[in-house]
């Protein structure tokens, strides 16, 4: 929804909500907080905040809508849902997050993205960026692709995929794999193996590997047949796949810096340990 506008001062503001009924009262409020607000302007179109309201799920969705705006969008969450790595704020501090935009001084945090470009046979090539993770697989059949670190032959992988992950991605899909936990102020890519093939015949590293800044992986299936692409909640299918090359994007994903904008260590004790006692 938009507002009639009535200043340049103003904070443009986009609310994203998933359709779970606590989600969309907490929209709700928002709106009706902003609507009469002369610091703020709601908008959907170039906003400068962007409010994802519900879970990482949720989150990763906003970030696509604005993919294309990220020099100058911030975002910030409020969580209503299962997960909340990347919220802020829970759907009882929506006032305390109102109070935070209004005093907003444009500080930010901001976080590693990946560059996807997956090349076909016929010369066509496609580029995607993802908050979290990339994963290639082949369809029905064990995957055989060739490896490279900055067009370097490293390994030939047998086994079900490879995935690729940001730092922040790292606590995803990643750590199900058996992947490290990474800071996002170490700029670097993590490659995890998915259900790797190793014996006599076979051998690939057969752990994770840590891919510093500036340096590329690139994927190369051996075999004809139908691939699966994966980019944080988006799936492409292609046949025919010459390559799939893995890099840190040069744009960053930025959240609103803000008293409530924990740590990343404590997010992931948080997200997977939870409250210790003392």
């Amino acid at each position: 929804m938009t507002q009639m506008k009535t200043s340049s001062d103003e904070m443009k503001v986009a609310i994203i909500a998933n359709g779970k009924p606590q989600s969309r009262r907490v929209a709700s409020k928002l709106f009706n907080a902003f609507r009469d607000d002369p610091d703020f302007y709601l908008t959907k179109k170039n906003p400068d905040v962007v409010i994802s309201i519900g879970g990482d799920g949720m989150l990763l969705s906003a970030f696509h809508m604005y993919e294309k705006e990220l020099a100058r969008v911030r975002f910030v969450g409020i969580h209503t849902g299962h997960l909340g790595f990347y919220t802020d704020y829970l759907d009882s501090e929506v006032d305390q997050l109102i109070e935070t935009l209004r005093k907003d001084s444009g500080a930010k945090i901001s976080y590693p993205l990946l560059n996807v470009k997956l090349t076909l046979a016929d010369g066509r090539s496609f580029t995607s960026i993802a908050l979290n993770e990339a994963a290639i697989k082949r369809n029905e059949k064990t995957m055989a692709a060739d490896v490279c670190l900055n067009d370097v032959l490293f390994e030939s992988f047998r086994g079900d995929g490879l995935s690729v992950s940001t730092p922040t991605g790292s606590t995803a899909y990643n750590k199900s794999l058996g992947g490290a936990v990474l800071h996002p102020t170490i700029e670097a890519l993590q490659l995890t193996e998915i259900a790797s093939l190793n014996n006599r015949v076979y051998r690939t590293l057969g752990s994770p590997l840590i891919v510093p800044k500036h340096e590329k992986i690139t994927v190369y299936p051996t075999r004809m047949g139908s691939y699966t692409l994966s980019v944080d909640n988006k799936t492409y299918t292609n046949r025919n796949v010459k390559k799939v090359e893995f890099s840190l994007d040069q744009r960053k994903i930025s959240f609103v810096a803000s008293a409530s904008h924990t740590s990343f260590w404590e997010r992931v004790r948080d997200s997977f340990i939870g409250d210790m006692e003392e």
